[in-house]
Parts: structure tokens; sequence; C-alpha cells
């Protein structure tokens, strides 16, 4: 079960000794990380960004951007845009747009 605590300011882990120590070593860098997968879902603008394609443009692991997409969501950052598009597997992905920027838009017009 995953632990909640902080969450999405915190990381999250499922009370075992090394996801907790997992979740203790990333927490530093949290918004860091956090603030870079968001830039560049800004950046993307309607385009909006899978999740593996911001690992590609970042240069860092999905492993640490998929839970950084979760935390942006839960902080009502980003959204999910309802388009998908195709990874490399074939599978259909969420494209995440910037709530931020649809706000900005509609203030625009």
């Amino acid at each position: 079960m995953t632990q909640r605590n902080g969450y999405p300011d915190m990381p999250a882990h499922r009370g075992i000794d090394t996801s907790v120590g997992a979740a203790a070593s990333i927490a530093a860098g949290l918004s860091y990380l956090q603030g870079k997968v968001y830039r560049a879902i800004a950046e993307a603008g309607a385009e909006g960004l899978t999740t593996n394609e911001l690992a590609d443009r970042l240069r860092i692991d999905r492993g640490s951007v998929q839970p950084r997409t979760s935390e942006l969501r839960a902080k009502a950052r980003i959204r999910d845009s309802r388009q998908r598009r195709q990874n490399a597997n074939g599978k259909k992905a969420i494209v995440w747009v910037a709530v931020a920027q649809e706000a900005e838009v509609r203030n625009e017009s």
C-alpha cells in the first residue's frame, strides 16, 4: 500500500524499507524535477507531451518522470488533454497539458 503522507509534495512509498529510502533520497530534488516536467509541458502548449516524450525531451529516465506527472496532476498543475499518442511500443499514452496554459489562453480571447 502506498503511503500518501505529504503527497504530492513528498514522494509516495509502499512502506517497505527500500521504497521508503528511495522516496527519502529524491525528496530534496522533488520540486526541481516537478518544475522541469511542468515547464516542458507548459512550453509544449496545446500540443502537450506524453510521459515518454517528456523523458526524451528532458533526458530523464521515464521512471523518474511518470511520478512527477502524477504529482503535478494531483496539484492541478497539469491535466489529461484527452488526446492520445502512440509510444514506441505501440500503446496509446495520455498527452498532458498545463492547466495554467489553458487559463492564459482563455483570458487572451
